[in-house]
């Protein structure tokens, strides 16, 4: 019998989570939900592969009838009681795990709290399991090696669910080195998948940080030359230990505005700009974005695509062929898959 796995995702590329899984072939796509994709695993599927999804977990139970009143904590309690804890642990695979941790989410408006969802579930799952419980109510982390559950709730519907591995997907190992503003790494990855990477010979990140968005690049075009800039000569040190100092990847200190590669000489472009937020523009982008925009329609190929997170308008003197929104950091920004456009002078 198949399992039945669930992928959780930044909310907006939950479409592309589900085309991922379907062109790996690590299962057949059974449903989408508010940052989940249901699956059935294929058998032997390396399920912790995927990297447009923030984490993958096998699911225990899926609940109906849950409610916006308190009744639903006993109806969650029974499912959880229910559940083969110990069965689901040893099909997963994972670690034995010291303690049992729960994390809950729900969609819309609820008279009980996450926090109540937790102790009513992780309880119950802990018990059979002969295992300590514990609580988030005090803010403690959960303790090193803890079996990571998970309840999420949309409309009357719950899902309990164990994640396969020792922490979330999106928790890289690649990434030793980080910096201020740098981009969550399944986004990334849903950055270079829809950059059709597969005949790219040449990919440029002007605004690289510490190289996320070319390392998942690279993934799906493990032949492309890969070139990193940056005003930040730190962010450009953590890119090159991220990159573990593969010849892939060449890195080098510059403005975003004045981009030191040829016109016309890249395939693609990858790039988060920055917002301003955590990471202040800084040289000729000081004063605007325009500066940026006008290198990357000047280094692209006649034929290449740049695929950039926007937060305002797209910028002029591009067309556009697809956007995904996306949440991240309370703020909505875009993924555009943009080309060059002809400007009337």
């Amino acid at each position: 019998m198949a399992a039945f796995a669930v992928a959780r995702a930044v909310h907006g590329i939950e479409p592309l989570v589900a085309t991922e899984i379907r062109r790996s072939r690590l299962g057949v796509v059974r449903g989408v939900r508010h940052r989940e994709v249901w699956f059935e695993a294929a058998p032997g599927a390396d399920l912790l592969g995927l990297r447009t999804a923030d984490d993958v977990l096998l699911a225990a139970a899926v609940v109906d009838g849950i409610g916006h009143d308190r009744t639903a904590l006993c109806r969650l309690a029974r499912a959880a009681r229910d559940v083969d804890a110990a069965g689901l642990a040893g099909a997963s695979g994972g670690p034995a795990g010291c303690a049992v941790e729960v994390s809950a989410s729900f969609v819309g408006h609820r008279t009980y709290t996450r926090f109540e969802i937790e102790d009513a579930v992780g309880a119950e799952l802990a018990r059979p399991l002969r295992l300590p419980y514990h609580s988030r109510r005090d803010g403690a982390r959960p303790p090193e090696g803890a079996m990571a559950w998970r309840v999420t709730i949309e409309g009357d519907q719950a899902l309990i669910a164990l994640r396969l591995a020792e922490r979330p997907l999106h928790r890289r190992a690649y990434k030793t080195a980080s910096i201020r503003g740098t981009l969550h790494p399944p986004v990334a990855a849903a950055m270079a998948a829809l950059a059709r990477l597969g005949e790219a010979g040449t990919v440029l990140d002007p605004c690289c940080g510490a190289g996320t968005t070319l390392i998942e690049a690279r993934a799906l075009a493990p032949g492309a030359r890969l070139l990193g800039f940056d005003h930040d000569r730190a962010a450009l040190r953590a890119a090159a230990a991220n990159a573990g100092g593969r010849a892939a990847f060449r890195w080098g200190v510059a403005d975003a505005g004045r981009i030191p590669v040829a016109g016309g000489s890249m395939d693609r472009v990858l790039v988060n700009p920055p917002w301003g937020r955590q990471v202040p523009p800084r040289g000729l982008l000081a004063r605007g974005l325009g500066p940026l925009w006008r290198e990357v329609r000047r280094v692209l190929s006649g034929d290449g695509l740049a695929v950039a997170l926007v937060h305002d308008e797209v910028p002029r003197g591009f067309a556009v062929e697809e956007t995904v929104r996306v949440s991240l950091s309370g703020l909505h920004p875009a993924i555009a898959v943009l080309r060059r456009a002809n400007l009337r002078r």
